[in-house]
């Protein structure tokens, strides 16, 4: 059975999951960042953060209930950008689109 290039392959898997587990993981570090510097600071770092995930956490904005926290907003995105990750990465499974583990000829040992 001939495999598709295990990169080249599976490159519209390995691009969504990576570009959303940045966002992610970028809203997790923009919240504990946020801990320590002021929402308007020049810090290069907390601007690449904030370049980021300003449009992730718009759309959150949008649809979450206005009960949240302005403080909350941003690991709220976090949550659901994971979520959206997880969904995307079962459909893409689901329709083959995932990497698999070939087993080794011979078995295990």
């Amino acid at each position: 059975m001939q495999q598709p290039d295990f990169l080249l392959g599976h490159l519209p898997f390995w691009i969504v999951t990576y570009a959303l587990s940045v966002v992610a993981w970028s809203c997790v570090g923009r919240w504990l960042l946020s801990i320590f510097v002021p929402p308007d600071s020049p810090n290069y770092i907390w601007r690449a953060f904030r370049t980021l995930t300003d449009w992730a956490v718009a759309a959150v904005a949008v649809i979450t209930p206005r009960a949240v926290p302005g403080a909350l907003l941003v690991p709220v995105t976090a949550l659901w950008v994971f979520l959206i990750r997880g969904v995307v990465s079962v459909a893409m499974f689901a329709a083959g689109m995932v990497p698999t583990v070939a087993p080794v000829a011979g078995g295990v040992g």
